[in-house]
Order: C-alpha cells, then sequence, then structure tokens
C-alpha cells in the first residue's frame, strides 16, 4: 500500500487509498475514517465488533453506507497516538519503536486482542520482542519505560511490565562493578590519544560523551511517580546494592520533588522532568523514605551538610514526626563541622517559640556531636593505647568557631533570654576554643541589644567567658566597656596582670640564661664576645622594661582594689533605702574608673632606662 496517505483533519483522522473508508472508529475525542479489511486482518476484537455490528445492520435493513460501521472504544489504553501508531501497523506501515512507545503499543496490542495466532509477527509479539531484547538490557530505557507505564495501569500491571522493569533496573544497577560504573561515569583515563588507536580506528574502551559530562542513570529516576520509585528503591535495597548508589538516587529525587529544598536549584529542563509533588502528604512520605535510608552510621561522602539542613527545614514546615526529625538531628551531629553559619540559622516555624530563629534544635544537634566527639575519644585511646589530648581536635575547634559566629549573629534577637544564650555558649567544653575573643564579641553584642537585664543576669552572661582565654586586644576592650558588670572587669585586669607576671618571668629566666653564655664564650672563644654581649644587654633591657610594666599594673590593681574598698564602705554606710543614691554612685565610679584607666590599659611604651656602660674592648 505505497500509494496510501495518512493524516488528520481537526478532530477526524483520515486514510485515503483510492477507496472510500467504510468504518470510523472513534478515540477518546477523535475519529478515525479507516477501512475495515486492514483492521480485522490484524486486530481479533476490532473483527468481531465489525462482523457483529454487520449482523445487526442486517437485522435492522438498509441504511445510509456512512452510518453501517461505527465503533466507540472507550479507555483505550494510551489515548489516540497508541491508536494511531497501531492502526499505521495494521496497514503495514514501518512504526517505530522505542522506550517511550513500547509499553503503550504493547497494553493496545493487548486491548485490541493482536495476538500472534490471528495473525503472524502481529503487534504483541513484536512489542514483546522489543522489550525483552532492547528496553530490559539498557537501565535508562528501563527507566523511561517504567515511566510510560504510569497512565496504562491496570492494564500494564497485569502485564507484568512495571515489575519487569523494576527488576531489570535493579538487577543493572547492582551489576555494576563499582560507583564509577554505576552512575555512568567512564573510568578509563586517556594519557596518550595514539596509544589506543589501530590503522586509525579508536579500540580499547568507551569513547567519552561530550566534554567529560557525566551521565548518572539516578537522575533519571527522578521522572518517576513516587509509588512506582519506592517500588525501585525496595527492589535495590533487596539486592544490597550500594548504599551510594541508592543516597544518590534518593537525593536526586529529593531535590528535584520537594520545593525550597536546596537554595541552588537550578531549573531541569526536557520532557522528563517532573513537577515537584504538590500533595504535603507525598511530600511528608517521601521525607519518611529519605530518612530511613539516610540514618545509617556510616555517612557517605554524597550526603553533604547542607542537604541534611534542608530536609531539616522541611521536615519542620511539615510537621514531620519527632522520631524523624530527632535522627535527622543525629545526622548532622555527626558532620556539624562541616556545616556553615547559614545553615545553622534555620527560622523558627513553631507559634510557641518567640524566638527568630530555633535555638532550641541547635541546641540538640550541638548536644550530638559533643556526645559523638566524647564517644570517639573515648575509643580511640583504647585501641591506640596512647590518648590525644584535647587541644589537637580539630572538628571541636572548628565547631567552637562556628557557634562564636552563631552566638554573635542571633546575640541581638530581643525575645532570646539569657538562660538560653548561656546554655549554647556551654554547650560545648573548654577545649573547643583555643581563644575566648569571639565568645566575648557574642557576649558584648547581646548585653548591647538586650540593656534591660537585671545585675545578676549581666553576670551569669558574663560569666561563660574565661579571662584567661582573652588575648591583650580583647583585655584591654574589656576593661573599656561599661556594658559589663563591674566584677567582669576586676577580673580581666586580674588575669591581665596574671598574664604580665608570667611574661616577665619567663624573660628573667631567658634573661639568665643568656647572661651565663658570654661567660662560658669568653673562656673558650674570644671572637664570639661582642655579638654575645650585644645579645645580653638588649635582653636587659627588656627586662627592665617589662619590670616596669609590671610595677605600673600592680599600682593600677592597687588602686582600683582601694576604689572598691571605699565603695562597699560608702554603700554600706547608706543603707538600704538609699537605692537610687547607690545607682547612682555605681555609675559615677564606674565613669571614674573608665576614665581613670582608659589610657593605661596595657600601656607598654618605653621607660627611661639607664644604659648600660660599654665595656672596652
Amino acid at each position: 500500500m505505497a500509494d496510501e496517505k495518512l493524516g488528520s483533519r481537526g478532530q477526524a483522522w483520515f486514510c485515503t487509498t483510492g477507496l472510500p473508508s467504510d468504518v470510523v472508529i472513534e478515540v477518546e475525542r477523535m475519529s478515525y475514517h479507516l477501512h475495515k479489511f486492514p483492521l480485522m486482518s490484524k486486530s481479533r476484537k476490532l473483527h468481531l465488533l465489525i462482523t457483529e455490528h454487520e449482523k445487526q445492520e442486517d437485522d435492522d435493513g438498509e441504511i445510509e453506507e456512512e452510518e453501517l460501521h461505527h465503533i466507540k472504544l472507550p479507555d483505550f489504553p494510551g489515548g489516540t497516538e497508541t491508536f494511531e501508531a497501531a492502526a499505521k501497523f495494521s496497514y503495514g506501515v514501518k512504526i517505530e519503536l522505542n522506550a517511550w512507545t513500547a509499553a503503550p503499543l504493547r497494553c493496545a496490542a493487548e486491548y485490541l486482542e493482536m495476538t500472534e495466532d490471528f495473525s503472524e509477527d502481529n503487534l504483541i509479539s513484536r512489542t514483546d520482542r522489543f522489550i525483552a531484547q532492547s528496553v530490559l538490557r539498557n537501565i535508562r530505557d528501563s527507566i523511561k519505560t517504567l515511566k510510560s507505564c504510569e497512565n496504562l495501569m491496570p492494564l500494564a500491571e497485569d502485564l507484568g511490565i512495571p515489575q519487569c522493569c523494576v527488576d531489570a533496573i535493579a538487577a543493572r544497577a547492582s551489576a555494576s562493578p563499582d560507583l564509577n560504573s554505576l552512575f555512568g561515569w567512564p573510568i578509563r583515563e586517556r594519557t596518550d590519544p595514539k596509544a589506543i588507536l589501530w590503522n586509525g580506528i579508536e579500540a580499547g574502551g568507551r569513547r567519552k560523551s561530550g566534554v567529560g559530562q557525566p551521565e548518572p542513570w539516578f537522575e533519571d529516576l527522578t521522572m518517576l511517580s513516587l509509588p512506582i520509585y519506592k517500588r525501585v528503591i525496595a527492589a535495590m535495597q533487596a539486592r544490597d546494592l550500594n548504599p551510594d548508589a541508592i543516597e544518590g538516587s534518593l537525593i536526586s529525587y529529593a531535590k528535584s520533588s520537594i520545593p525550597g529544598l536546596s537554595r541552588s536549584s537550578r531549573k531541569r529542563t526536557g520532557a522528563a522532568a517532573t513537577p515537584p509533588l504538590s500533595s504535603e502528604t507525598e511530600q511528608r512520605e517521601l521525607l519518611e523514605i529519605i530518612i530511613t535510608n539516610l540514618t545509617s552510621e556510616k555517612s557517605s561522602s554524597l550526603i553533604t551538610t547542607q542537604f541534611l539542613f534542608g530536609l531539616l527545614r522541611t521536615a519542620n514546615i511539615l510537621r514531620s514526626p519527632a522520631a524523624s526529625r530527632s535522627a535527622l538531628e543525629k545526622k548532622i551531629g555527626a558532620q556539624l563541622d562541616n556545616a556553615t553559619l547559614d545553615d545553622l540559622l534555620m527560622p523558627s516555624y513553631s507559634y510557641l517559640v518567640d524566638t527568630l530563629y530555633d535555638v532550641e534544635c541547635v541546641d540538640r544537634i550541638v548536644g550530638y556531636f559533643v556526645e559523638r566527639e566524647e564517644d570517639t575519644s573515648a575509643i580511640i585511646p583504647a585501641e591506640e593505647g596512647v590518648g590525644s589530648p584535647p587541644g589537637e581536635n580539630t572538628a571541636m575547634i572548628t565547631v567552637g568557631r562556628l557557634m562564636d559566629g552563631y552566638l554573635a549573629e542571633i546575640a541581638s534577637d530581643a525575645n532570646l533570654k539569657a538562660d538560653k544564650f548561656c546554655d549554647l555558649a556551654l554547650a560545648l567544653p573548654d577545649h573547643a576554643r583555643v581563644y575566648d575573643d569571639g565568645l566575648y564579641r557574642a557576649t558584648d553584642l547581646y548585653l548591647k541589644a538586650h540593656p534591660g537585664l537585671r545585675e545578676d543576669e549581666r553576670e551569669k552572661v558574663c560569666a561563660v567567658v574565661d579571662c584567661q582565654k582573652l588575648t591583650l586586644e580583647a583585655c584591654t576592650h574589656a576593661a573599656q566597656n561599661n556594658r559589663l558588670p563591674l566584677r567582669a572587669v576586676v577580673q580581666v585586669l586580674f588575669f591581665e596582670q596574671l598574664q604580665l607576671r608570667r611574661a616577665v618571668a619567663g624573660t628573667i629566666i631567658a634573661a639568665d640564661a643568656a647572661s651565663s653564655e658570654p661567660h662560658a664564650a669568653r673562656s673558650e672563644d674570644s671572637v664570639s664576645v661582642v655579638p654575645e654581649g650585644e645579645t645580653w644587654r638588649s635582653t636587659v633591657r627588656e627586662n627592665q622594661v617589662l619590670k616596669l610594666d609590671m610595677d605600673s599594673m600592680r599600682s593600677r590593681v592597687h588602686e582600683l582594689e582601694r576604689e572598691c574598698t571605699r565603695m562597699r564602705r560608702a554603700l554600706e554606710r547608706m543603707g538600704s533605702g538609699a537605692g537610687a543614691a547607690r545607682a547612682g554612685a555605681l555609675g559615677g565610679i564606674a565613669r571614674r574608673l573608665g576614665c581613670r584607666f582608659a589610657t593605661q590599659v596595657c600601656d607598654s611604651r618605653e621607660r627611661t632606662v639607664v644604659q648600660p656602660r660599654k665595656t672596652k674592648q
């Protein structure tokens, strides 16, 4: 039938062969004007319907020829496009089978009863052969065919096509030798292009597709609906598939199905991209599946901390069960040292919490991290026999810096209570911070944003800072900070004096050691007397400067102690009825202290020092 012309006009589809159409078949809203003999030779169902229709017309009498054979096919699988392809096959027109059309045509052939018994090499045998020999041998084609079965239920399920595709996907995935080939990435690295050429023909390995662009098949799974996707994951788990493959698939599916999960998500292009899940129930169900498969003890390189925080934010929005959120928090706590400040700043979605950010969640995550680190530090010494000092815990120090930044960020929240601020500041052990400058900055910001705190609350907030771990710059700032309680200022000055005392003691020891070396050098070699003498004189000079600084600091501390003693006696004389005057006296004394010592804090300028006489050569 080379002269046949097939085409559609409006809502009608015509096949012109030089003969008028003698049968009209309606599928959905499309009318197909065809010829009965090609259809009856391929389809048992159409043969029976047309024969039955002719018998009824013979019994009723002659009517117009146009109305003799008018047949409706309700609920035709695959719709009008699939019926059009089946009709072309009946006329002997070559049709193209691919991963998208194989399942619909197989269901249409089953609906029309286009069996091998009725006609040789019929559509059922043709599609079955294509699915078995082409589709099921390729994992990506199996995914496409499985996707096409979603609109063919329950007929496709009765034929077993979805289950065959699911089994093929799991089998092909589990048969991959390693993770690189599992994800479809080429693992062969070519160093010399000429080494793999034989007579100008490339041999020995698969050609890379594109310019080094990977084609991960697990991203193709994102086009599946949630019920079908659950079947694929279950089949993979039944075959003990590599957990990294399952986790990679879950991550891709979650990013494409849950809106707002990834802040840097890009638009997926192409017909295979599936829209996000519209139902909160489906999103919550997907979260449960992901959390169940991601809460293993072994951490995977595919699961980033940013992705886990995105899951946790979504779980809080969707009001997921507490057990699921707790599992995510424990997973985040296991790799908190890889988190960023933006990850920790999770908004509070509960109406029962007044704070801007979810500080309770962060407090729990830090608790899980500390608990895990303590367990790890207890296991490692038992295995190695020698314990490492706490200061070498890089993860703990990293989290300490992260928490200092977090505290400084949330300190401006007017609804953040002092107790909660102290709990977050003290959640980490002492060795998590080498210096407390970051914690002091957060404390200062909190006092600045909460001027109405009581005196005991201010002292409690300042108590989280270890004055011994403040640098000289932080000590200088704290000594002049009017927001700090007087007790905190006294502690800062006291420990600053201790630091100077230790520095002086260390310098004296170094000077004594240096002074003994010139005498030994003179007895052995007279040439080395001049440089050693210069070093000794320089050390003595520095020692004198530090002694002067020490005397100045001692006098300042003594003066501050006298001021505190006078203030205490004045308060005792004033009695309990002079509360307002007491506050004014405190403020005046604080201002006096600030004015008096502001220009003297850590003043290490050189004093006048007697220059030692030079020895004659």
